[in-house]
Order: C-alpha cells, then sequence, then structure tokens
C-alpha cells in the first residue's frame, strides 16, 4: 500500500464568530504559512484593557515550521497584532506598499527595527517551500488591499481578504476579475471569504459617491468644515482634499493616526495633493473659518481621539465653534454607537451643525453585500467553502447565501477559531482544534491579565473595596491595635461612622472566638474576618464589597 498524501490543513486563529483579531493558518507537512495578523479591541466587560490579540500559542508550537506572513491589507483588524507576535517568533512579512508602510510605522513605535519586511506588488507570487502565495489586487476601504491566492499540491486556496467591488475606484485601480476568474477556471479547493455585509442585500456603493456629497456640502457651506473619517481611509480623505482645493480651503490634519496614515501615504505617492494645500495646525488663526477644512480622527466616538476632544473642550489647539459644520464621514461599528451619539450631542450644544450617514450619503462601506459577494463566488467557483471574517450571524448568512448559489451544504464549513479543517484533493472535513482564546493586553503586560483579574476588577467596579487592619500580639493572639478599616468605593467613611464602628466590633469579635478556638492560622484568622464582615455588611447595606483582612504581628 502507498503513502497516505498529506493533507492540507487550514486553520482559523481570529475573525470568526467576531470581527477583528483576524489571523489564519495554512498547513502543509512541516511548513505553516500565516495569513493576516490583526488585534481587535475590548468589549465593555474587559475593563481596563488595551487590544485583544489572538492566542499564537499554535503558532509558537510549530514555530520551525512557520515561513512568514502574508497580509492582505493594512487595517488594525489585519496587522495589529504584529509586534507583539514578531517579538515571540523572528518571521518575514509580505505586503504591499501602504500596508508595510503602516507595518513599519508601527514597529517603529515598539522600538522594532530588524524585522524582515517585503514588498509585493499585486500581481505577484512569493515561493514559500510547497506553497506559492500570489497575491492579487483587491478593492477595500483602505488603498493597497489584496486578495491572496496560495497554490498548494493539494489545490489552490483563495482567501478574499476584506473586499468590495468598486468599479468606479479613486485611483483607477480595479480590483482583478480577470485575475480571479481565471483561478476560477483552473478549480480553486476552497475560499475563504469576506461575510461582513452578508446581510445586506444590494451592492456596495463606490467610493466616488461619496465624492460628489462632499462638492455639495463644500459648495454649500460658508463656515469652517470639520470632516470626521477613519484615518486609514486615504481615498476619502484625498476626495476630501480635492473637495477643499476646488473651493480655495487649506487643510489642516488632526490626530495622531491620522498624521501618521497621511505622511506615509504622501511618501508612497498613493496621495496627491498639491504642496501648499497642507497647513499646519497652528497657522489656522491666518485664514477664515470658510478658507479651512480640518480632517480629524475621531469618527468612532474615541473618548481619546481628537474630535471626541474638540467636542469636550479638552483639545489643546482646536475648538468647536458655532456654525462649524462636522461631518461624520463613518458608520459606527457595532459597539460604538453610545460613544458616536455622545459626541453628536456635545456639538450639536457647542452650536455646530452636525451631518451624520442616516443624513447624507457621506460614507460608503469597505465590505461587499450580497450581489457582489454572489459575484465572487460565481468567478471562484470554489469546491469548499470556508466563511471568514464576521460575527456567528454573518458566516451564517454567508453560508446560506453559497447554499442558494447551488453549493452543496455539507461543502461549506461554518467553523470558530482554532477549529482545523483538513483537505484532500476531494474530500474536507473539520478534524480537531487548536487553543484559540483571546489574549488581552494591558499596557505592557500581554496576557498577564486573565479571567481571574477581570472578575476582581468588575468586582472592584461595582461593589468597592474594604481593607481591614489589625496587629495581633504573637504570643498570646489578643488585639495589640485596630482594628482599622480603610473604604474604598463601598461607603463614604465620614458618613458612615455608625457602620464603621459596628464593623470594627464584628472583627473583633470574629478574632475572639479564633482565639477561644486556639486557632493562631494567619488563613484562618483573615477568612474568620471576612466571612463575619460579608455577613455583616450584606445584612446592613446589601452590598458585597471586596474584603482585604491585612495582620500584622508584634
Amino acid at each position: 500500500m502507498g503513502r497516505k498524501p498529506s493533507k492540507l490543513k487550514i486553520i482559523p486563529l481570529g475573525g470568526l464568530n467576531e470581527i477583528g483579531k483576524n489571523m489564519t493558518a495554512i498547513e502543509y507537512k512541516d511548513e505553516i504559512i500565516i495569513i493576516d495578523c490583526g488585534l481587535s479591541f475590548p468589549e465593555d466587560e474587559m475593563l481596563g484593557i488595551d487590544i485583544v490579540i489572538p492566542d499564537i500559542s499554535y503558532i509558537l508550537k510549530n514555530k520551525d515550521k512557520v515561513q512568514g506572513i502574508y497580509l492582505t491589507h493594512g487595517h488594525e483588524d489585519h496587522i495589529g497584532a504584529l509586534p507583539y507576535v514578531l517579538k515571540k517568533i523572528d518571521l518575514p512579512v509580505y505586503g504591499s506598499r501602504l500596508t508595510l508602510g503602516l507595518v513599519e510605522n508601527k514597529l517603529k513605535e515598539h522600538k522594532m527595527s530588524n524585522v524582515h519586511l517585503q514588498r509585493v506588488n499585486p500581481g505577484e507570487t512569493i515561493k514559500a517551500g510547497n506553497f506559492s502565495v500570489e497575491f492579487i489586487r483587491s478593492s477595500h476601504s483602505i488603498p493597497d488591499a489584496c486578495c491572496i491566492a496560495i497554490h498548494t499540491p493539494v489545490g489552490i486556496v483563495f482567501h478574499t481578504g476584506d473586499f468590495k467591488i468598486d468599479y468606479t475606484p479613486i485611483d483607477g485601480e480595479m480590483i482583478d476579475l480577470h485575475k480571479i476568474a481565471e483561478l476560477g477556471q483552473k478549480g480553486v479547493l476552497v475560499m475563504l471569504a469576506d461575510s461582513t455585509n452578508a446581510e445586506r442585500r444590494g451592492a456596495t456603493m463606490s467610493e466616488k459617491s461619496v465624492g460628489a456629497t462632499f462638492e455639495n456640502i463644500f459648495r454649500n457651506t460658508s463656515q469652517r468644515i470639520i470632516v470626521a473619517t477613519f484615518a486609514s481611509n486615504v481615498h476619502r480623505v484625498q476626495q476630501v482634499m480635492e473637495a477643499a482645493q476646488k473651493h480655495n480651503r487649506k487643510v489642516v490634519v488632526s490626530g495622531r493616526s491620522m498624521v501618521n496614515v497621511v505622511n506615509v501615504a504622501e511618501e508612497l505617492g498613493i496621495l496627491t495633493l498639491p504642496e501648499d494645500l497642507l497647513i499646519d495646525i497652528d497657522e489656522m488663526d491666518r485664514y477664515q473659518p470658510n478658507e479651512i477644512v480640518i480632517i480629524t480622527t475621531g469618527s468612532q466616538g474615541e473618548p481619546m481621539a481628537a474630535l471626541s476632544r474638540m467636542a469636550s473642550s479638552e483639545h489643546k489647539k482646536l475648538e468647536i465653534q458655532q456654525g462649524d459644520l462636522v461631518v461624520f464621514s463613518s458608520t459606527p461599528i457595532p459597539g460604538n454607537e453610545k460613544g458616536v451619539s455622545r459626541v453628536i450631542n456635545q456639538l450639536f450644544e457647542k452650536g455646530a451643525d452636525v451631518i451624520y450617514e442616516s443624513l447624507a450619503e457621506v460614507h460608503v462601506s469597505g465590505h461587499a453585500c450580497q450581489e457582489e459577494l454572489k459575484l465572487m463566488h460565481r468567478l471562484v467557483k470554489p469546491k469548499y467553502f470556508i466563511p471568514a471574517h464576521g460575527e456567528y450571524k454573518h458566516l451564517l448568512k454567508h453560508a446560506k447565501l453559497a447554499e442558494d448559489l447551488g453549493m452543496p451544504r455539507e461543502n461549506i464549513f461554518t467553523v470558530s477559531n482554532g477549529s482545523i479543517v483538513e483537505f484532500t484533493k476531494d474530500s474536507a472535513k473539520v478534524n480537531g482544534t487548536v487553543p484559540a482564546g483571546r489574549v488581552l493586553v494591558d499596557g505592557l503586560g500581554v496576557g498577564d491579565v486573565g479571567n481571574i483579574v477581570l472578575r476582581d476588577r468588575k468586582h472592584l467596579a461595582e461593589d468597592g473595596l474594604m481593607v481591614v487592619v489589625v496587629t495581633i500580639a504573637r504570643e498570646t493572639g489578643k488585639i495589640v491595635a485596630g482594628p482599622d478599616i480603610i473604604s474604598r468605593g463601598f461607603v463614604y467613611v465620614r458618613e458612615s461612622e455608625v457602620l464603621m464602628v459596628e464593623a470594627k466590633d464584628v472583627v473583633k469579635k470574629a478574632l475572639e472566638t479564633c482565639q477561644q478556638n486556639n486557632s493562631r492560622e494567619w488563613s484562618v484568622l483573615k477568612n474568620a474576618i471576612r466571612d463575619g464582615l460579608k455577613d455583616f455588611l450584606w445584612e446592613k447595606t446589601k452590598r458585597r464589597p471586596m474584603i482585604l483582612p491585612v495582620i500584622m504581628e508584634v
């Protein structure tokens, strides 16, 4: 009997059943390549957490097999975890010019300089062991986005990355449908495709349509204009700048990430603008309000972003003035609606006019709606399909859409992060899992804050803290000093003196009981204090603060 043929494994490590932290491992024999390496932002209950990155323990366990990381585009949810991953494992990173320009900036911030970054132009193929990785031009809400086709001995894996089909893109570089159709003719084994807008009917509007809306807004406004959008949407920024130039307005760029991206895009020639169009924030006073446009970050209501700071009068150099026109050129990402609404209200209170998506077509999505997804399926004609990049409802809807196009249900894999999907030339199945949780980053700590710490933070946030300090004699176990009680976030001590006196008595009684039972173990004493106080405080206040007994011996 011959040897069993090697199987191809596709292992999503992030990006399934969630929006964010996209990362997929593709494995054949003893070689692995990684597509994307993103972060996601913390949910409300992740108190104090800065960002969330994928669990890469599987990658670290197989670090000798990994050939490199291949990036579809430069959004945070596809490149944001790179510094953390590259600190643990030294790998070459491949991507298009803007993608790598943004990665370079990110690595500089982390003081990492010796990473091997290799620029790939759309249309080029990189050889990696048994894999050939082909980059194909795509359209998205950031320039230089690519689909990736991985040619393997078992068949072609086609990963759309994030995409839309824009027939009139700003840079004139359309998604390479010819190449995609050609792959479909060859025969594609499996496709992983963007599911973000799988619930939305029709097709996504062209980015150009936003330009027309800006044109109208600029024509009819005699006040200062402030446009808030995603820093990464360079084509949107380009359109605002073109409208500004046409209407004789100077442009001020505000917000760290916006300044960063504009600099990188200008250096790479992706953003083309006349020399005297951009002015420094400090030069604004020389111009009338109708001669100024401010392009800023903060369209998601993030508390620290430039627009939010303007809205709450905390910005050092920019103040909202009566009559300013603020344009939100974005849609709130799910979960950010409250923050956006808060900022819009604050802007109205300051006397500004605000235009947001429901009032005008000032934003278009970067993701394909149902009609574009159907076209992609029809061109690629994959044998198997894994819906990717989306919450569970999006993946499910995308799977249903593939089924409606005639794909057999058993060839569609709606899986979760960590699932191993195994392929031969003519079979596919889910076979086991690898660890694929979330790693929480808080300040400089990566992964040191887990569920227990979060539970404590929640407890402290909801119920407060009570520290009991007591000194006892080593020989006799009698109380020498205290108990002293410090309360934080539980009750205001000065107004709760009676409660505090009674609480001290409870602690004394608990310690006396221990003394009578001849218990000297610190853990026993601490538990006695904790239990006594817990019951007492619940009875008196119906609250359960965290109780920390501190015992000293003399």
